[in-house]
């Protein structure tokens, strides 16, 4: 992936998320929740990019 995409879609996240938490009336507990949420989301996107999530997907817990 280019790294302009990269930082393009950071950007746009960035900005919906402001938009939200800007103009969308909600209680203070939900906003700390969807932001928490979308930063987890992004974070975990960002490692999967970087091919770093990849490693993880050989661990299984339990039987199959």
């Amino acid at each position: 992936m280019p790294l302009i995409t990269l930082v393009v879609v950071l950007i746009v996240v960035g900005v919906l998320l402001w938009l939200v938490n800007t103009y969308i009336p909600m209680d203070s507990k939900i906003k700390n929740i969807l932001n928490a949420v979308v930063v987890i989301a992004v974070v975990l996107w960002l490692l999967n990019v970087f091919g770093l999530l990849d490693s993880f997907s050989n661990i299984h817990v339990g039987k199959l």
